[in-house]
């Protein structure tokens, strides 16, 4: 009886020790785990719940479940045609296979740095084998717009059509034949292989933004310039027209007044001699000798105060200076 005692006494000394020495351990819902004996994997679980270890023997290391995020810092890469550009990308990726995981980069760290060695490779070398525009656009759709002149706006310009064909930008951009989207997808491509021995499931590569550099930005920035200046200066020269031709006709119809005005006043002074010679000719039928009297002492009224000195007065001319009856 004692015996029997003695021996649950132990047994449940036992049980105790190894209740208090932890053979149990809980994954949570989002976690992993994996369950190392010296150094090697013996277990994995993947699940959520309580789980059964050999204490002071096995080691209990815990990783995420979910869908991680890696964020690159942005980086300054070549194209194919080496226009610099700035290229900031993102990814998503799981851990699939915690003993792969483990064996080979055995911390989250170690793993961080092992998508940043291989996801940047993958992006440099993806950029510099295509063209700028494959990396800035994504599809064709920016030649499909319908783009028109701000002047169709302006309804007191006239012959709009005219100043239209002078100010339309007509840009025709070059087709891409990939796009950002497919520049990921080939990215995807090269790093998928790469990683999956590793444990690691890629499951998307994004260019989240892509930034010109210094000199490009420069460039890009003239070439706008430029094009605005050219557009300006349609302007300009539409304006400049349009005033040589008002001009033109403002002329035009400065002449055709005056031609006019002048006809009239003509016209006007024809009358108004004809009718002084009539009254110089009733005036002069009436008292003949009065008339050329008067028409005498007019002249010398006009006549005499623009001479300086007169020599003689002998002359016909001035049968009237000392005598009014011209004798």
């Amino acid at each position: 009886m004692n015996k029997t005692i003695t021996i649950l006494v132990v047994v449940l000394v036992v049980l105790a020790v190894l209740v208090l020495l932890g053979p149990f351990y809980i994954v949570k819902e989002g976690e992993q785990a994996v369950v190392t004996r010296f150094g090697k994997v013996v277990n994995t679980a993947t699940t959520a719940g309580l789980k059964i270890k050999v204490p002071m023997v096995d080691t209990v290391i815990k990783f995420s479940s979910k869908i991680l995020s890696w964020d690159g810092d942005p980086k300054k890469i070549p194209s194919k045609e080496n226009q610099f550009i700035w290229v900031d990308s993102t990814a998503r990726w799981r851990i699939v296979d915690l003993s792969k995981f483990y064996q080979n980069l055995k911390t989250m760290d170690s793993a961080y740095g092992k998508l940043d060695q291989i996801i940047d490779s993958s992006i440099r070398t993806v950029i510099a084998d295509n063209l700028l525009r494959e990396a800035v656009r994504n599809t064709n759709i920016i030649n499909e717009i319908q783009r028109s002149s701000i002047v169709e706006e302006s309804a007191d310009i006239e012959n709009i059509e005219a100043i239209t064909e002078l100010t339309a930008v007509n840009v025709v951009y070059e087709k891409i034949e990939k796009g950002r989207e497919v520049l990921s997808q080939e990215m995807y491509a090269q790093v998928k292989p790469r990683l999956e021995p590793l444990g690691i499931e890629i499951i998307d590569i994004i260019i989240r933004q892509i930034r010109y550099s210094e000199d490009l930005t420069e460039s890009v920035y003239s070439r706008m310039i430029a094009e605005r200046n050219q557009r300006a200066q349609a302007f300009r020269s539409y304006g400049e027209g349009k005033k040589a031709e008002w001009l033109g006709k403002l002329d035009n119809e400065r002449r055709t007044i005056l031609s006019e005005a002048y006809r009239r006043s003509e016209e006007v002074k024809g009358r108004a001699d004809a009718e002084a010679a009539r009254i110089y000719s009733e005036a002069y039928s009436q008292d003949t000798e009065f008339f050329e009297f008067w028409r005498s002492v007019e002249s010398y009224r006009k006549t005499l105060p623009n001479f300086s000195k007169t020599l003689t007065t002998d002359m016909d001319y001035f049968k009237y200076l000392y005598n009014m009856y011209g004798r």
